[in-house]
């Protein structure tokens, strides 16, 4: 005999748990029988969970299935299984392919667009460019603030790939139009002077220039930490996934510098720029759709307010509160205060839905910003957490190793101004192959893209067995032989320029603008030692700024990375200026002034940045040696 009922009970205290809403309970009987005249009964009571219990459960399911702080491209929980990953992340480096190949195809070639049909002066050209490529580079700093404190790295790609578009139409119906550029000259013609673009045609020139760097900026800001956000940071698996991205970023970059030193540029040599520039907008404009295309597969960081606002609030703080804090009645937090201001513990206590963990007292390192926290801040709207104080000493301990990385991109900046021009003078023919100058940029990266599949899947494996670290060589490792790399391409393109002019004055040539008997290919060597060595720095530098950065600050952090290009190009432009004006005050000619190479006193600003390179070098060591990692996450 069996039989089951179910009644509504009243609201009953149990324990420590006080149920605030009817019970569903189910009281079954399994079984009737008796035993001495005595009716035995068993049975059995069970709950049905109540609708918060159900709501908790939800929560807890849909908390384990969601990737916490990220959201899909239509702004929903991403959901793990879906959103992240490889693939998401290889569509990134697709789109970083047809980006690099648009940007340089042009940047690469255009100190001879600018001089030969521009007709600006060698020198001019290749301020030009530096400040062009200078300002690409640091305007990342904006796409990575952007998508870090208001947008998504999502949206500013996608803005910023369209104003590129529109800056690429403009240089392309400028090249196409005879009318919008100088009329034609020839070098040293008396009758027929060239005369440097001025007035509506400079203008437009410029306008396009820099629109092209403003979107270069912002995609170079947002696509890196875009896919490098695809991974999981919580797992050995993840965090090797996304180191194995970096790597393959410089690889997508190598890829479409590829095609943009050799195809593009051979267009535009020998069919005219008005191709060039046509193929670039082609390019930029295929990128967008193929990005789209990943929407679905995409986990997307959700800002979280600016990060400059809370690193300008913890340096304000500590330095008011540093003077209140002469009074004794003010102290640093102790190790049990609350993390949270007073509003929202009281917020806390009232819904009783967690615990008030104790905080943690700040680190020791950089003590003055400890000021920022204490008891009774100098006004309330100065009032930080340690968590703030902790993220902002993050961000300055590696400003450091940002500085000294400026002086190697100094050395880059060399490939597309100085060296370009140095092949131009040279003999470029390979066999029956007249090679472009600006292709010279092929050497170095058909040696990335050999080394960084290399590198990933055989030096770091080994690496990582004979340290037993999950990392194999580190970060900071890796930017030290970048350094090093280039003060031995210093040194050799000094000793290159030295044999070019020695050829030069043995051949009489020393005034001509005919090509000297000597082969291109002893400037590749320059190219090939600051290849390898963008290839260690770059993707080391982007590596060690996203994983060492406070999550919210991450996009900002990586931009950092192209910050220090845009500060090399900067600094290449104010080494040219300074050492040309400090040697002509001595009654000499400038060492890099006039429209004759060989009239150039090259082979000492080579062997100059070799010196600066060297004590920069030095410079790092210091830093590097003293710089502690942040922990890892814990394995899952």
């Amino acid at each position: 005999m069996s039989s089951q009922f179910s009644y509504m009970s009243r609201p009953f205290s149990s324990g420590l748990t006080i149920f605030r809403e009817p019970l569903n309970m189910t009281l079954s009987i399994t079984s009737l029988s008796t035993s001495n005249n005595i009716l035995v009964i068993k049975s059995s009571i069970t709950r049905e969970p109540t609708q918060a219990e159900k709501a908790m459960v939800g929560d807890g399911e849909q908390q384990l299935n969601t990737w916490e702080g990220y959201v899909d491209w239509r702004n929903r929980p991403a959901a793990k299984g879906r959103h992240g990953g490889m693939l998401a992340a290889s569509f990134v480096l697709v789109v970083e392919v047809l980006e690099n190949l648009a940007y340089l195809a042009n940047a690469s070639n255009l100190v001879l667009y600018l001089s030969k049909f521009m007709h600006f002066s060698p020198s001019s050209s290749a301020n030009i460019v530096t400040n062009f490529m200078g300002t690409a580079f640091l305007l990342a700093l904006f796409g990575g603030f952007l998508s870090d404190a208001f947008f998504s790295t999502y949206l500013i790609y996608l803005i910023s790939a369209s104003i590129e578009l529109l800056g690429l139409l403009i240089l392309a119906i400028q090249a196409h139009l005879p009318s919008l550029k100088p009329p034609a000259c020839e070098l040293g013609n008396v009758k027929n002077p060239c005369m440097e673009a001025d007035g509506g045609k400079a203008g437009m020139l410029f306008a396009g220039l820099y629109l092209v760097a403003l979107g270069v900026g912002g995609i170079k800001g947002s696509l890196p930490p875009h896919g490098a956000e695809q991974f999981d940071e919580n797992t050995p698996k993840g965090r090797k996934q996304r180191s194995s991205f970096f790597n393959y970023y410089v690889f997508s970059l190598s890829c479409g510098a590829l095609i943009a030193v050799t195809f593009v540029v051979w267009i535009e040599d020998n069919k005219g720029w008005q191709w060039g520039f046509g193929i670039s907008t082609a390019s930029i404009l295929i990128s967008i759709p193929i990005f789209l295309l990943g929407s679905a597969t995409y986990r997307t960081k959700i800002p979280t307010g600016s990060p400059i606002t809370t690193i300008i609030k913890v340096v304000v703080a500590a330095i008011f509160n540093t003077c209140k804090l002469r009074n004794p009645s003010n102290a640093v937090i102790s190790m049990t205060t609350s993390p949270m201001s007073s509003t929202e513990i009281n917020k806390k206590q009232d819904s009783q839905s967690r615990e008030i963990s104790p905080r943690e007292a700040p680190t020791e390192s950089l003590k003055f910003l400890n000021n920022a926290v204490i008891d009774n801040p100098f006004y309330s709207a100065l009032e930080c957490t340690v968590n703030e104080v902790e993220e902002v000493k993050i961000v300055l301990r590696i400003l450091p190793i940002f500085a000294c990385t400026i002086m190697l991109n100094c050395c880059l900046a060399q490939l597309s101004t100085f060296s370009v021009q140095q092949a131009a003078t040279m003999n470029t023919k390979l066999g029956s192959l007249k090679v472009p100058p600006a292709s010279l940029p092929t050497f170095p990266v058909l040696f990335i893209m050999i080394l960084a599949p290399t590198y990933n899947h055989i030096i770091i494996p080994f690496a990582r067995r004979v340290t037993k670290t999950e990392m194999g060589i580190t970060h900071l490792q890796r930017i030290g032989t970048g350094l090093f790399l280039s003060i031995v391409a210093m040194a050799v393109a000094a000793l290159v320029e030295i044999k070019r002019k020695g050829v030069a004055a043995e051949s009489g040539l020393i005034n001509s603008s005919e090509p000297l008997g000597i082969t291109f290919l002893w400037v590749a060597l320059q190219y090939l030692f600051l290849g390898s060595a963008d290839l260690f720095t770059l993707a080391g530098l982007m590596e060690f700024f996203f994983t060492e950065a406070p999550i919210s600050m991450r996009s900002i952090s990586t931009a950092l990375s192209w910050v220090s290009l845009a500060m090399g190009y900067y600094l290449s432009s104010v080494l040219v200026s300074l050492v040309n004006r400090i040697t002509s005050s001595f009654g000499h000619h400038p060492w890099l002034f006039g429209n004759n190479l060989n009239h150039y006193h090259l082979e000492r600003f080579y062997l100059l940045m070799c010196g600066l390179s060297g004590l920069n070098f030095l410079h790092y060591l210091l830093w590097a040696s003293r710089y502690k990692y942040r922990p890892t996450s814990p394995d899952t």
